[in-house]
């Protein structure tokens, strides 16, 4: 009876999780032998959760573990799982602080008849940041990331409430708008019904090539807009781009490239919204650079905020060795949020005990990330960790 109800569970787990039967060995599901405490629903949760992702899989939805899991620690394993998951969907609470400030401020003028104030809210920059939040909100759909989905979907919601105050302050032209508006709408219906398995495949695949184009369109552009006047005033960057990136979809659909070119077409669109929040830094940095007294203008708990938002991601992208998620989440933490506060510190905008407070808790939640990984791995060093995240198995 106990080899019948252990071949049972195994035959389970292998419909259900998808694990290769010579990843698993069957004495793992011995009760007689090891008496591991193991269920049918803590495979189930372990499903896809911790495959080590290359660089160029990073799109693949359900990962699937490879092998390095040790089941004997399964209750270590799943209480990280689920710690990360929370402290993933927590990410939710300082991303939102960071965008209330600037919808009550606008909803004030509004109400007061000052519409011209809005005009120093760029437009095209928010509907830049909602590209890449479509972007990775289809991102995780696919990948069946709850709480990544719904700070993503958030942001989406939050940069849509500002572009809405600007159309009806005139500060953003009306077709414009409308355009903005059957986008978010189409995107936000698409990843829902994607995410529950309740959307056609040949649907998905048009929403996926229109974002692939559009960030891979938006990306050059805005990069090489940073650095003007320095350089030509050009939109030559942004139409090369779209010219390959169509290219690229349509040899995908033709059948012209090889498996690797479909997997790099198929990462682009992640690639490109994870690169253009990754730009925000550089373009804030340059700005620092080239004009010095404006630091004062920058608001030292908002750059807390986005050091605390995006490093609560971190342990959950090191988790499931999401390497696009991990470099986008430790850049913006580092670049973003936590170089805008060493710069306010060296102007004298802030006091030591904040800059203090601020590099001591940063340094010491990435060694607790890192030191946490290896231990629910067993591994005997953080470095093994490194290598699966970036290499995978």
């Amino acid at each position: 009876m106990a080899s019948i109800a252990a071949n049972a569970q195994f035959s389970l787990c292998s419909r259900n999780c998808g694990f290769p039967k010579r990843l698993v060995p069957s004495k793992c599901f011995s009760s007689s032998k090891n008496k591991l405490p193991l269920s049918q629903h803590s495979f189930l949760q372990l499903r896809h959760r911790v495959c080590p992702i290359r660089a160029l899989e990073s799109d693949v939805p359900h990962p699937l573990h490879k092998g390095s899991v040790d089941f004997k620690r399964s209750k270590d394993y799943e209480q990280w799982d689920s710690l990360t998951s929370a402290f993933s969907g927590a990410a939710n609470i300082p991303f939102l602080l960071l965008q209330l400030p600037q919808i009550i401020l606008n909803a004030r003028n509004l109400l007061a008849g000052n519409k011209t104030a809005l005009l120093a809210v760029p437009w095209l920059g928010m509907c830049t940041g909602l590209l890449g939040n479509l972007s990775l909100l289809s991102y995780f759909a696919k990948k069946k990331e709850k709480e990544a989905v719904v700070v993503q979907a958030l942001g989406v919601v939050s940069t849509y409430v500002v572009i809405a105050q600007l159309a009806v302050a005139e500060a953003m032209p009306f077709p414009y708008f409308m355009a903005t508006s059957v986008v978010v709408g189409s995107g936000l219906v698409l990843n829902f019904l994607n995410y529950y398995d309740m959307l056609n495949t040949t649907i998905w695949q048009f929403w996926e090539d229109f974002i692939t184009v559009g960030g891979l369109s938006v990306l050059p552009q805005i990069m090489w807009s940073t650095f003007v006047p320095y350089i030509p005033n050009s939109i030559l960057p942004g139409a090369v781009a779209f010219f390959l990136a169509v290219a690229a979809v349509t040899m995908k659909h033709m059948g012209k490239l090889s498996e690797k070119g479909v997997k790099f077409v198929g990462a682009i669109s992640g690639w490109t919204a994870t690169l253009l929040f990754m730009w925000m830094p550089v373009s804030q940095m340059w700005t620092n650079f080239l004009n010095p007294d404006n630091i004062k203008g920058l608001s030292a708990i908002s750059m807390l905020l986005a050091m605390i938002g995006n490093g609560l991601m971190i342990p959950r992208a090191l988790f499931i060795r999401d390497f696009m998620w991990f470099t986008g989440s430790t850049w913006a933490t580092l670049f973003y949020g936590y170089a805008n506060i060493v710069c306010l510190y060296f102007f004298n905008s802030i006091g030591r005990e904040f800059f203090f407070a601020a590099t001591v808790g940063l340094i010491s939640w990435l060694g607790m990330a890192l030191w946490r990984d290896t231990v629910v791995h067993g591994y005997e060093s953080p470095i093994r960790t490194l290598k699966e995240l970036v290499f995978g198995l």
